[in-house]
């Protein structure tokens, strides 16, 4: 996580993904999730204002770690930066992969976590193409935003089948969204801001 995740923060990190990997998302209770964190619930609830945010506030330091580790300068293609800050978000959730993923599969079949979730998606995957110097401002920036969402979803559902230790499947998961996100923005005509540097997602 980034430098500016607390200790308190990093214990309920760990102590959040444990249980929802140990016990799911629907089982898990804000009072078991304090004590295994060390936490009182006051404490707890000054970090968040209900369990759905936990997710969310995890989410933000991992987009704060991505962040801290981008490059100041910009180099390579649109394509390779997102290729290399996506990559970086996956190092980031590799500690608590077992939790993730189970949250993940929980969340197809559950609509309402989903849409709960889906605004932070949303506001990482900007902070993401921003981390690649790609604009995610405006009408075009916004559907960036969409494609990219798109494409960190097909990310997940490979890393979810990935047991190597070099993440070999997740990369060429990763590789392949790419690939279809450049076809649709090239479709789309999206790509014409950048198209020296590479696809527009």
């Amino acid at each position: 996580m980034s430098d500016s995740t607390t200790h308190s923060d990093t214990a309920l990190f760990d102590a959040f993904w444990k249980l929802v990997a140990e016990q799911g998302w629907r089982r898990l209770s804000l009072h078991t999730l304090a004590s295994e964190a060390g936490m009182t619930l006051a404490e707890l609830r000054a970090k968040v204002s209900h369990k759905g945010a936990l997710p969310c506030l995890f989410s933000r330091s991992v987009d704060e770690a991505v962040l801290r580790g981008a490059p100041a300068s910009v180099s390579g293609t649109a394509r390779d930066r997102l290729f290399d800050v996506l990559m970086h978000r996956i190092d980031a959730l590799q500690p608590h992969r077992a939790g993730i993923i189970r949250l993940g599969r929980e969340m197809r079949t559950d609509p309402v976590l989903t849409l709960m979730l889906a605004p932070q998606l949303a506001a990482s995957m900007a902070w993401m193409l921003e981390a690649a110097r790609i604009d995610a401002g405006g009408l075009t920036g916004a559907m960036r935003v969409q494609g990219l969402c798109g494409v960190w979803i097909a990310t997940l559902r490979a890393w979810e089948q990935d047991e190597s230790t070099d993440l070999g499947h997740t990369m060429a998961g990763l590789d392949k969204a790419l690939d279809r996100a450049e076809r649709l923005a090239r479709s789309l005509r999206l790509d014409t801001e950048e198209a020296e540097a590479g696809p527009a997602v």
